[in-house]
């Protein structure tokens, strides 16, 4: 017996309602029962192929891949949120006598920025491998790579000199002056200690917690005193005692020496005046090479 074609092994059911009787095919029916045969040589031709195995393994391993390790974000946007800038804030005076003026606050935001984007430019380039440091310290690594890859000639006559004109207060001797002070208190104590004083009946005690300050730079006086003691302390005769209020309370001080500042020339200075040259402008270019960095990214300020 002759095998039969694929397409009549198909069997159809017999219409609801008939007792026997074949109903003819409608021609739907007759077009499905034709496509049959092609659509089954087309998907024994698809197993066989090589070429179809290789597409379909290939969008699973990528599928696959796009679910294990979805698209990065966005590692070019720097948040600095309002608890860090209170970080910031509070971290700025451990006394908490003042808070930072706005300056002081953005040059804090600026440097931790800056730090930032070095952590993330070193991890790109792979320099945390095998270091379980924290942040700073990749940051720190690749600022030593920039430092490396800086380099800065000696400088000219001509830049020496403007620089140094721009900088000599930080070569200048300054004024100094030493004097007593008493421990802080209100001013009525104060008043009976600078009388005990006077009639040279302080107490031992008072004498012992007097403190000598030896060759202080003027300027270093307004920060830690305030400008207000600073300036009635210049204002005193030298080896008088008297009473002057700092940012602390009320004090019985003595100025004991006064010696004016001598400005710096370049030419006794010249061989540090250069090497703090050679550092400031190492670190310039430094920043500049960082901020070239920093064109990339977006940093963005929680309100």
């Amino acid at each position: 017996m002759q095998a039969m074609p694929d397409d009549i092994l198909t069997l159809r059911a017999p219409p609801v309602g008939d007792s026997g009787a074949r109903a003819a095919p409608d021609p739907a029916h007759r077009v499905a029962r034709s496509l049959r045969p092609a659509a089954s040589r087309i998907w024994r031709f698809l197993s066989r192929e090589p070429l179809v195995h290789f597409c379909v393994l290939g969008a699973l391993i990528f599928a696959a891949d796009a679910t294990l390790h979805p698209p990065p974000k966005d590692d070019h946007t720097i948040t600095v949120t309002k608890a860090m800038r209170q970080s910031f804030i509070d971290n700025f005076d451990e006394d908490k006598a003042r808070v930072p003026s706005d300056a002081e606050l953005q040059k804090m935001i600026d440097s931790w920025v800056a730090s930032e984007i070095l952590y993330r430019e070193g991890k790109g380039l792979a320099v945390d491998r095998g270091d379980d440091m924290i942040r700073d310290r990749i940051a720190y690594k690749l600022q030593l790579l920039i430092f490396d890859q800086i380099n800065v000639p000696q400088p000219t006559e001509a830049q020496l000199r403007a620089w140094f004109a721009n900088n000599h207060e930080r070569f200048d001797e300054p004024e100094r002056v030493g004097f007593y002070l008493t421990p802080p208190t209100d001013e009525a104590t104060a008043r009976r200690q600078l009388e005990d004083i006077q009639a040279q009946h302080e107490s031992a005690e008072l004498q012992k917690q007097t403190r000598a300050i030896l060759a202080r730079p003027v300027a270093s006086l307004a920060p830690s005193f305030g400008a207000g003691f600073r300036d009635a302390l210049l204002t005193l005769p030298v080896g008088k005692w008297a009473l002057v209020q700092s940012k602390d309370g009320w004090h019985v001080v003595r100025l004991d020496s006064r010696r004016a500042g001598v400005p710096a020339s370049l030419d006794n200075v010249r061989d540090e005046a250069a090497r703090i040259w050679h550092t400031d402008e190492t670190r310039k270019r430094a920043w500049e090479a960082v901020n070239r960095l920093k064109a990339s990214y977006t940093v963005r300020y929680e309100q």
